[in-house]
């Protein structure tokens, strides 16, 4: 048979050659494709042949145009871009169906060119494969952070958290004109995490460690964008050296690496040198012993690295939408002003333990939480098997994405959920609490979820026992902010 084709194609002049053999090959590609959508995927937009959705995909604010989908398509979406199926998971119960319940197909990730490969951050938690290397890093952070529910084993840490939210207030309360409310909330958040992660302590002004490593958190959520980079959907361009032309990107990427590699090597060692001159009140330094292996080293430095790097920002992020909600919703501020009023008498500053005795503060954290999701698309996930969900067929390596967005504005759950109100977690009819899927699902939820949240109580709590949050007032009018949630991986204001 070869033979004969090399005799035909020996009567043909060589451009007509290779123009039959690329039609050849588009013709095969076409029918594999053909056979491929045969099959009974979730239902979504029509696609083109061989490109997919690329025609009709959102290039921004993907979570508005998935939701609206879900009225045409239902709750369970798919869509190809060359080739890579996409299932868009529009509803709560089939996000807790596939990825709690069917865990052991859906908790690996996605390849991420970009950010995952040419930064390095798939090697942290939140980016890296389902394997040894991800189950040794959750095992760390469990031991000193604690599992879902767990929150005695914060308690150590809680005078860390509270000595590094008085400082903030101290700050905000010198009324100074240069105080930023961003940067002041992010060395809080950051002050914590190093604290308790490295054992550093951040120095008042500027901090060289927490610039090298928000310099590095810069690059993350840039190149974390879905679509940001045409890497992720032509993964082969990874090859292509830096000389050639429009491969800017590229330097930029190990730029971006290289602030990564110090964000994980510098905090680490001098942890390592504490803990030779004594000192073990932290996670890398009680986890040090002489017989680790190199790569017990690496599990290590990588799981408190990601301490940092995923929850950092998502601290900041909460604590910036609480304080614009607000300003936003002044009658929800005065009653948790009330209720802190009632416990504390005014006489001291609320603390972690007092969680329990604030549970209209707890629903006003909860309703800021689920008013503005800070990632709307949540982290996706990657099927490791063919799988079948309520009769579709959804193959192996399918990209797996949350519409985190969908699930916390669905009115099937919430009712009126354009509504800002922190009642709606109270009482014994109370909605579902959006923290029990807020921080991810199954194998791949947040192992810092309560250092989070203790950190972010205190917070809130005490920002709201100080301060009085309001509009500006000009010329005798209250000026309602003008804002703008800006893209990123993390949703900030």
């Amino acid at each position: 048979m070869q033979a004969c084709l090399l005799e035909v194609f020996a009567h043909f002049p060589p451009v007509m050659a290779v123009l039959l053999v690329v039609l050849l090959l588009i013709l095969t590609l076409f029918v594999l494709v053909t056979r491929k959508s045969s099959r009974h995927y979730p239902p979504g937009p029509r696609p083109l042949p061989l490109l997919g959705n690329i025609h009709n995909a959102p290039a921004q604010r993907q979570w508005k145009t998935f939701a609206a989908w879900k009225s045409t398509y239902g709750d369970v979406i798919s869509l190809t871009i060359f080739g890579q199926r996409i299932v868009v998971l529009n509803s709560l119960e089939s996000a807790i169906d596939l990825l709690e319940k069917r865990s052991a197909v859906y908790s690996d990730r996605p390849r991420m060119v970009m950010v995952g490969e040419l930064l390095g951050w798939a090697q942290q938690l939140v980016f890296a494969p389902y394997g040894e290397h991800f189950r040794n890093m959750r095992k760390i952070l469990h031991k000193y952070l604690g599992a879902r529910g767990q929150l005695d084993k914060i308690e150590p840490y809680h005078e860390i958290i509270e000595a590094a939210t008085a400082k903030f207030l101290v700050r905000a309360l010198r009324d100074d004109s240069d105080f930023h409310l961003e940067h002041n909330v992010h060395m809080t958040s950051g002050t914590i995490n190093l604290r308790i992660g490295y054992g550093h302590n951040i120095a008042e002004g500027d901090d060289e460690l927490v610039q090298m490593m928000d310099d590095a958190l810069v690059g993350f959520n840039r190149a974390a964008v879905p679509g940001a980079f045409l890497v992720d959907i032509i993964p082969a361009l990874k090859w292509v050296p830096t000389w050639c032309p429009g491969t800017s990107w590229k330097r930029q990427a190990q730029e971006w690496k290289d602030l990564f590699v110090r964000m994980t090597e510098g905090p680490y060692a001098m942890a390592q040198q504490q803990a030779e001159r004594g000192g073990h009140d932290n996670i890398v330094s009680m986890s040090l012993s002489e017989d680790m292996s190199p790569e017990d080293h690496y599990d290590l430095k990588m799981a408190v690295g990601s301490l940092y790097g995923g929850g950092t920002d998502t601290t900041v992020a909460i604590i910036l939408s609480f304080i614009l909600a607000m300003t936003l919703h002044p009658e929800a501020q005065k009653k948790a002003q009330k209720e802190i009023d009632a416990l504390t008498n005014g006489e001291r500053l609320p603390v972690i333990r007092d969680r329990e005795e604030l549970p209209y503060v707890r629903a006003l954290i909860s309703e800021v939480l689920r008013w503005n999701p800070l990632v709307p698309l949540g982290v996706p996930h990657r099927a490791i098997a063919d799988d079948v969900y309520r009769g579709y067929f959804i193959p192996e390596g399918s990209t797996i994405v949350v519409n985190m967005w969908q699930l916390a504005q669905d009115p099937e759950v919430y009712a009126d959920p354009e509504v800002f109100k922190p009642e709606r977690f109270l009482g014994p009819d109370s909605e579902r609490d959006i923290r029990t899927f807020v921080f991810g699902f199954g194998r791949r939820i947040c192992p810092g979820l309560n250092l989070a949240e203790a950190s972010t109580f205190a917070i809130c709590a005490r920002i709201l026992a100080v301060f009085e949050i309001g509009k500006v007032v000009e010329d005798g009018k209250r000026i309602t902010p003008d804002f703008a949630f800006r893209d990123g991986a993390v949703r900030f204001v």
